[in-house]
């Protein structure tokens, strides 16, 4: 009997331990969903579009966006880490929702490391562009600093939300030159553009790619670069490091599924975004939209990047004395 018993165990033991890797033989057999923590049209948005139609042709299943934008990336984000980890929904997004938020959001919903799984990065290493109203008389990052210290009142700014990194990178500034200035949150890059072309607000940090269209019509004027190194998008604009004020944090886009994704799927879907962001027409692509497509990179090479940079942004938050709300 108890021979019979383990025999039992044993067989149903291989049965379940096959199991996954079945699924991972026919994945993917429908639709796939990739949330995104953007609106329309940001570099977020527009990236993940890029390598959704790239995935879409190589797996032969439809890769559908679906925008989630509010709270820094909290909605969307929430969203996939309480998914089943079947491969069918995914998280392309952008490295504030698991670098920064865990050092401003008390009571997060998720955790960063630990409920999700890291699959790919499709860019990294760029910034953001510090952007300046065309009748604002701001030319450069001395010329924001001094601008900024003569208001009789605390400017605003604008950024893609509480705990953005265009809001921290400002709030590093400030810290850094001794400024006041006052944050007007909105939910996308985007609306922060327009409105900082519009007039509404004199300035702020967005993404490179949803300013484009109002810096060539003269309505508004990139002044600096966060991160390393100068951007495509805007060549002639020095980082904040060659204009004094070293800030060479980088930003990323990654893509993550729910804690527990079967590592069969992971690899899978790993070559397959490493296939597209490598490609030369597709990297030609990219260039052509403004947006910066990143090098091949293993999960595990993410994993640890992303690890990296809560460190990183955790000193850069305590360098602009922001606390936990």
């Amino acid at each position: 009997m108890q021979r019979r018993h383990l025999a039992w165990l044993l067989a149903t033991a291989c049965i379940a331990g096959t199991a996954p890797a079945a699924g991972a033989a026919e994945y993917p057999a429908r639709p796939i969903r990739m949330v995104v923590p953007s609106g329309p049209g940001t570099i977020t948005d527009q990236t993940a579009r890029v390598v959704a139609e790239g995935l879409t042709q190589t797996l032969g299943q439809s890769v559908v966006i679906e925008n989630r934008p509010g709270a820094n990336g909290i909605v969307a984000s929430e969203t996939v880490a309480r998914a089943e980890p079947d491969g069918y929904t995914l998280l392309f997004t952008y490295a504030a929702t698991h670098a920064i938020n865990p050092w401003l959001i008390k009571s997060l919903s998720y955790d960063p490391v630990q409920d999700f799984t890291p699959i790919a990065m499709p860019s990294g290493g760029g910034g953001n562009v510090l952007l300046v109203n065309a009748e604002v008389p701001i030319r450069d990052l001395q010329g924001f600093i001094d601008y900024v210290k003569q208001s009789q009142e605390p400017p605003s700014y604008c950024s893609w939300g509480v705990g953005s990194g265009g809001h921290l990178t400002m709030a590093f500034l400030e810290a850094k030159a001794d400024l006041e200035l006052r944050h007007i949150p909105y939910k996308t890059a985007t609306q922060c553009a327009n409105d900082i072309a519009a007039g509404h607000v004199p300035f702020g940090f967005t993404d490179t790619v949803s300013p484009q269209g109002h810096i060539k019509a003269g309505k508004a004027r990139p002044i600096a670069v966060s991160g390393p190194v100068r951007i495509d998008a805007v060549p002639n604009v020095p980082t904040m490091k060659e204009q004094g004020i070293p800030f060479e944090q980088a930003s990323w886009l990654g893509i993550f599924g729910p804690k527990g994704l079967d590592p069969a799927i992971v690899a899978r879907l790993n070559d397959s975004v490493n296939a597209i962001i490598t490609s030369p027409e597709q990297r030609e692509r990219f260039i052509a939209m403004n947006l910066r497509p990143g090098e091949r990179t293993t999960p595990e090479e993410f994993a640890d990047r992303l690890k990296t940079d809560i460190a990183a942004w955790g000193k850069i938050v305590d360098t602009a004395g922001l606390e936990p709300e």
